[in-house]
C-alpha cells in the first residue's frame, strides 16, 4: 500500500495501514517507557475544551496579582456572588447579545469584564475590542490589568505571546491569541473605534466617555457599529459609574433594559428585598451605628451578615424590555462585600459630603450608583442684582489671584468680560466692555489687542494683566484666526464651542486647523480649543446659586463656598439678565431618549457666552490642576493671608490631546514644563 493511504502512528512515528489500529503492546515492547501516559495525555488533547460558563472559567483558570488587585490568589466568585449572573451572561449560550451594568464604585465590576476577556482567549476565541474613556486610561489598563491576568493565569499565558519577544503579537494596545484578538483603544480615537470588525465590545466606563470621538459621532454608536457582521452571535457589555441624570449613557442602558435588581434575604424573617440607601440608618452623628433596616420586619441588621445575604441572593427583572436580548443589571456599594467598603464607610462618606453639591453628587453617582439630578433653574435676576457688591474702590478685589477674559464677537461689536479668579474657582467680575464696530472694522481689533496689554488695580497696590483671552469663532472664524495668530497664541486662545456636556475633559485641544492671513491660505495656522459650553453653564448656575454667609458669619471669619459669583455694583439689569437668560430643559431625539438642552429664554444672552468662555480660558490655563504651591504663589503675588485649600468645584481631570490623525503632517512639540503662573506687575 502506497505511503498516500496511511497515516503516522502518534507514538512511534511509522504509518499504519489503512484500516490497521494502533496496538499499544507493540509499542511497548519497542521500548517506549510511558507509552500509556503519553497515549493518555494524547487522548486528553484531542478531547474538547469543557463547556463552561465565565464564571466558571473563572473560577477554575484565573488568579489575581498582587500588582492589580488588593486581594491576590485564585478567583472566587462567592467572593461577591452578584457577579455570577453578569458574568454568565457573557458566556456564548447565554441568549442576551446587550449586557448593561450601572454600578457604585467598588463592587468588582472590572474584575467581571475582565474575566470575560480571560474566557475569550481560552475558550471562545474571535476579534474583541476593548473600550476606555481614552487612549491614556487604555495604555494604562493594559499595564495594570491585562499584563498581570495574562502574565498571572497559566491558560492565558500560554495563548498569548510575552510582549518582549520579536513579532510576539502582543503589543500595549493588542493582543493576539489563537483564534481571535484583543484591541484596546480610547473613546476618544475614531480611529481606534474603526479599527476591525468585532464580535465582542467591551464599553468600560461609558458614562465619562466624551460626546463625540474626534468629532465623528457618539463612541458607543461607533463602537457597536463594529458588530455588524457578527449579528446574532455578538456580546456587547456596557459597564459604567453612573453620572448626571439625562445625560448618562448607562442609566439610558438599564431604563431600556429589564431593571434586574439583587434581592437578599433577611436573615431574620427572610423577606427578599433589594437594598436601598435610606433603609440604611444610624444613630444622629454616629455613623459607626449604621444597620440595614429590613423592609419586610424593620428589625435592624448587622453588617456581619452581609455574606449570608449576599451567598442566597438572586438577580430578579423589574421590567419588561422591549428587545429580549438586553438585560440590565444595577447595584449601589451596600452590597460590597466584607472588606471592600463598610455600611459604616459609606454612613461617613454620606455625612461628609453634607452641604456641598458637588460632592453630593459623587457620592451619589459613587456609593449608590444612581445618576444625579442636575438644576438648570436660573436664578432670578432680581436676586443677582440685589447680591451686588461694592468692591471698595479696587478693581480687583482681595481674593482675586488671576485675570481671564471671554471674547464674544458679534457683527457690530465686540463685547469683553474681564473675571478675576481665586481659590476653589470664586470668582469676581472686574470689567465689562463693549467695542463697537464688529470683525470688519480693523479698528475694532486695534482696541481689543490693547485690551491685551491693559493693568488693572489689586487692593494691595499691584496691577494684574489677563492671564488668557478666551474668544469665540462662531462668527467670521477667519478675522478670528487672523487676529489670534498676530497677537501669540500664549495669551489668545481660539475657541469653539460644542454641543453636549463632558465633565472630565469640558475643554479638550488644541487642534491645528487652516487659517487665512492676508488673504493667503496657511494650512494648520491658528490653534482651536473646543468647549463642552452646556457643562459651564450648568457649572455657572449652580455657582449663581450658593448661599452668601450672613453679616453675623462673616463676623465670626465665615468664607464665602468655593465657587462663589461676586457682581460689582456697577453692572447694570441688562447684563444681568443675559446672564440668565438661558434654561436647562428636556428634549427628546427621534428616537425617543431623553436628554437635557440648553435653550433661549429671551434674545440676548453674551453675559454667560461671555463667562463660560472666560471660565474655559481658566481651565486651559491649568486652575482646575493646580497644585497647593502655585495657589500659595498667587497669594503671596496678590497679598493675600493663605488659607486652606476648598474642596474642588468640579472635576479636575487633565485635559486629554487631540490624537494625531493619520494623513496629517506632525508638528515637532516642545517639552512641557510645569506652569507658573506670572500675570502681576509691581
Amino acid at each position: 500500500m502506497s505511503d498516500s493511504t496511511s497515516t503516522p502512528s502518534p507514538i512511534s512515528g511509522s504509518r499504519l495501514d489503512e484500516g490497521e489500529e494502533l496496538d499499544l503492546s507493540t509499542d511497548l515492547d519497542l521500548g517506549f517507557d510511558g507509552a500509556e501516559d503519553i497515549l493518555r495525555s494524547w487522548r486528553k488533547g484531542m478531547r474538547p475544551d469543557p463547556d463552561l460558563t465565565v464564571s466558571e472559567w473563572a473560577d477554575e483558570h484565573r488568579w489575581l496579582s498582587s500588582r492589580g488587585a488588593s486581594e491576590a490568589g485564585r478567583y472566587r466568585t462567592a467572593r461577591a456572588p452578584y457577579l455570577r449572573e453578569i458574568m454568565d451572561a457573557l458566556s456564548p449560550r447565554h441568549p442576551a447579545q446587550r449586557i448593561s451594568f450601572m454600578k457604585a464604585a467598588q463592587v468588582g465590576a472590572t474584575e467581571a469584564g475582565n474575566n470575560w476577556i480571560g474566557f475569550v482567549i481560552h475558550h471562545a476565541p474571535g476579534p474583541m475590542l476593548a473600550v476606555l474613556p481614552s487612549l491614556e486610561l487604555a495604555k494604562r489598563t493594559s499595564r495594570g490589568r491585562l499584563d498581570p491576568l495574562i502574565s498571572d493565569s497559566p491558560a492565558l499565558r500560554e495563548r498569548v505571546n510575552p510582549a518582549r519577544s520579536r513579532d510576539a503579537g502582543n503589543s500595549m494596545l493588542s493582543k493576539e491569541f489563537p483564534g481571535g484578538i484583543l484591541v484596546l483603544t480610547g473613546a476618544n480615537s475614531a480611529a481606534g473605534l474603526r479599527s476591525m470588525p468585532a464580535r465582542y465590545i467591551f464599553l468600560d466606563e461609558v458614562d465619562a466617555y466624551p460626546a463625540s470621538a474626534d468629532e465623528e459621532g457618539d463612541p458607543v454608536t461607533l463602537a457597536e457599529a463594529r458588530t455588524t457582521t457578527f449579528s446574532h452571535r455578538r456580546k456587547v457589555f456596557m459597564v459604567s459609574t453612573p453620572t448626571i441624570r439625562g445625560l448618562s449613557r448607562i442609566e439610558r442602558e438599564f431604563e431600556a433594559s429589564d431593571k434586574r435588581r439583587y434581592f437578599v434575604p433577611c436573615p431574620h424573617c427572610g423577606h427578599m428585598q433589594w437594598l436601598q440607601f435610606d433603609r440604611l440608618r444610624w444613630d444622629k452623628g454616629r455613623p459607626e451605628t449604621a444597620a440595614y433596616h429590613c423592609e419586610g420586619c424593620e428589625r435592624p441588621i448587622a453588617e456581619h451578615y452581609k455574606t449570608q445575604m449576599l451567598e442566597r441572593g438572586e438577580w430578579r427583572a423589574t421590567a419588561v424590555s422591549a428587545d429580549p436580548h438586553s438585560i440590565g443589571f444595577h447595584i449601589s456599594a451596600l452590597y460590597s462585600p466584607l472588606g471592600w467598603k463598610s455600611w459604616q464607610q459609606i454612613a461617613r462618606e454620606w455625612l461628609a459630603a453634607q452641604g456641598s453639591e458637588e460632592m453630593l453628587r459623587v457620592a451619589r453617582n459613587t456609593l449608590l450608583g444612581e445618576t444625579w439630578v442636575e438644576s438648570g433653574d436660573a436664578p432670578e435676576w432680581q436676586r443677582l442684582a440685589e447680591r451686588r457688591e461694592n468692591y471698595a474702590g479696587v478693581q480687583i478685589p482681595v481674593g482675586g489671584l488671576f485675570l481671564t477674559a471671554g471674547v464674544d464677537v458679534q457683527k457690530d461689536r465686540i463685547e469683553v468680560d474681564v473675571w478675576a479668579w481665586g481659590r476653589g474657582l470664586e470668582s469676581w467680575l472686574v470689567d465689562h466692555i463693549v467695542i463697537a464696530g464688529g470683525p470688519d472694522d480693523p479698528a475694532c481689533w486695534d482696541k481689543l489687542t490693547v485690551l491685551l496689554g491693559r493693568t488693572w488695580g489689586c487692593a494691595n497696590g499691584a496691577v494684574m494683566v489677563i492671564g488668557k483671552l478666551a474668544i469665540d469663532t462662531g462668527y467670521e472664524a477667519p478675522a478670528v484666526y487672523a487676529w489670534a495668530r498676530k497677537q501669540g497664541f500664549d495669551q489668545v486662545a481660539p475657541i469653539k464651542g460644542l454641543e453636549g456636556f463632558n465633565r472630565a475633559t469640558p475643554v479638550s485641544g488644541p487642534t491645528f486647523v487652516d487659517a487665512t492671513i492676508g488673504g493667503k491660505r496657511l494650512r494648520r495656522g491658528a490653534r482651536l480649543w473646543s468647549v463642552a459650553t452646556a457643562t459651564f453653564k450648568t457649572e455657572t448656575y449652580r455657582f449663581l446659586r450658593l448661599e452668601r454667609p450672613s453679616d453675623e458669619d462673616r463676623a465670626l471669619g465665615v468664607l464665602d463656598a468655593p465657587g462663589t459669583v461676586h457682581l460689582p455694583d456697577w453692572i447694570d439689569t441688562e447684563w444681568l439678565k443675559q446672564l440668565v437668560a438661558e434654561q436647562l430643559v428636556t428634549v427628546r431625539n427621534k428616537r425617543g431618549y431623553a436628554h437635557p438642552e440648553w435653550q433661549r429664554m429671551r434674545e440676548r444672552n453674551e453675559a454667560l457666552d461671555t463667562r463660560v468662555y472666560a471660565r474655559a480660558a481658566a481651565w486651559i490655563m491649568g486652575a482646575d490642576r493646580w497644585d497647593e504651591a502655585t495657589w500659595r504663589r498667587l497669594e503671596a503675588q496678590a497679598g493675600v493671608e493663605t488659607r486652606p485649600a476648598p474642596p474642588p468645584a468640579v472635576a479636575t481631570e487633565p485635559v486629554s490631546p487631540t490624537p494625531h490623525k493619520a494623513g496629517t503632517p506632525t508638528t515637532p512639540r516642545r517639552k512641557r514644563r510645569a506652569y507658573t503662573p506670572n500675570f502681576m506687575r509691581d
